[in-house]
């Protein structure tokens, strides 16, 4: 029996936490947990998830260890816990692949599809012009794309805020035709009567999902909106565990689920969750504008889900100013994008490697990443 060893977090611009999991025996993992905008908090986590129960550890007992890390503290779940144990989830299953020199999804019950296709990002958090972008992605080859649906608005606001938002999205249909998926993200910015206006506005351009329609605590709200629309409904980036999404599985309002695998738990959780999904006949398209640790993590769980139909991916996001989703790797070409599909990576693991003298570079890096705070146009605090 070997033991988890050491353990090394490096904070990495442009908004990323990578953790470095030692065994005693030389076996290195990589897990990505973070919160964006939250990264020292969660580092605190991390390292006292490991300095608690996992160094000493045989890092095999995945299961029983984050058995361990959810219900060994008396208070659990939320984006900060469950992102710290998503990481190190991760991390122990790309040393458990490693070991058995066998990709994780191999460990999980193997492959369901050779490939998953991926959608880009287009636009910003205040979407402007955005038909030139999407014009550019599909001539990129990229077959699917999403996009904000507005910037801040009122809880009601005018016919104009509606018309601004459809014209956009009238705008990108244009540009890209019939044959091209767009995702418009609502981003919890919308309120539930500005959630249905909006829906019914952007129907006519048949949008691939509408994400986020109202805010994860307004879950309830989503039987409603669906009544207003036949746009599928996606939502689950803000939701960290099975028991976050038994409420909308069981009220039949979501049609695609987007939980984060670093923040819902990770490879363990997201595994237990798509399969709920599938029962409920929801599709999965996991939630990813991080970094390739994060990524490949997603694109397991992809590899072994029935229902997953499409994964989100960060190259080109507009976070990323200063380092992309590739710069990172030793071989870059792992994630090879093609027809608007990349491959599953076949390697041990994760199946990437980390370029460490480029990563340790970049930790020496000051990285202060948070969020903008949104204020509507009487002084009061709105989404971002």
């Amino acid at each position: 029996m070997t033991q988890i060893r050491d353990y090394e977090l490096f904070e990495v611009p442009p908004r990323w936490l990578f953790l470095r999991l030692e065994t005693a025996d030389g076996v290195v993992g990589w897990g990505e947990p973070i919160v964006e905008g939250r990264a020292h908090t969660v580092r605190a986590a991390v390292e006292e998830l490991l300095e608690s129960y996992l160094l000493g550890e045989d890092p095999a007992d995945i299961e029983d260890h984050w058995q361990t890390m959810y219900r060994g503290g008396f208070y659990r779940g939320g984006p900060v816990l469950m992102s710290a144990i998503a990481g190190i989830d991760q991390a122990l299953w790309d040393i458990k692949g490693k070991r058995f020199g066998a990709p994780i999804y191999e460990l999980l019950g193997g492959k369901a599809r050779e490939r998953i296709r991926v959608y880009q990002w287009i636009g910003g958090d205040r979407p402007g012009e955005v038909g030139d972008a999407a014009a550019e992605k599909v001539d990129n080859g990229f077959t699917a794309m999403k996009m904000n649906a507005t910037s801040e608005l009122r809880r009601v606001d005018s016919p104009r805020a509606i018309e601004d938002a459809r014209e956009r999205l009238a705008e990108v249909r244009d540009r890209v035709g019939r044959e091209v998926d767009i995702g418009v993200d609502f981003h919890g910015r919308v309120s539930k009567p500005m959630a249905k206006r909006l829906a019914k506005a952007l129907e006519p351009y048949e949008p691939m999902f509408i994400e986020e329609p109202v805010l994860p605590e307004h879950n309830d709200a989503l039987p409603a909106i669906a009544a207003h629309t036949t746009i599928p409904i996606a939502t689950g980036e803000r939701m960290y565990s099975r028991w976050d999404f038994k409420e909308v599985f069981e009220n039949g309002a979501v049609d695609i689920i987007q939980p984060d695998l670093s923040h819902a738990g990770g490879i363990s959780e997201v595994k237990k969750i798509a399969a709920m999904a599938e029962t409920y006949d929801v599709a999965l398209a996991p939630h990813c504008p991080l970094g390739p640790i994060a990524f490949a993590s997603c694109v397991h769980v992809d590899a072994i889900a029935s229902n997953a139909f499409i994964q989100e991916q960060s190259l080109n996001i507009h976070y990323n100013e200063t380092n992309d989703v590739l710069d990172y790797l030793a071989d870059p070409s792992v994630f090879n994008y093609e027809d608007g599909f990349i491959q599953i990576p076949n390697g041990p693991g994760l199946g990437i490697e980390i370029d460490e003298v480029y990563l340790q570079k970049q930790a020496e890096k000051a990285v202060n990443w948070h969020n903008p705070v949104w204020r509507r146009d009487d002084g009061s605090v709105t989404e971002w």
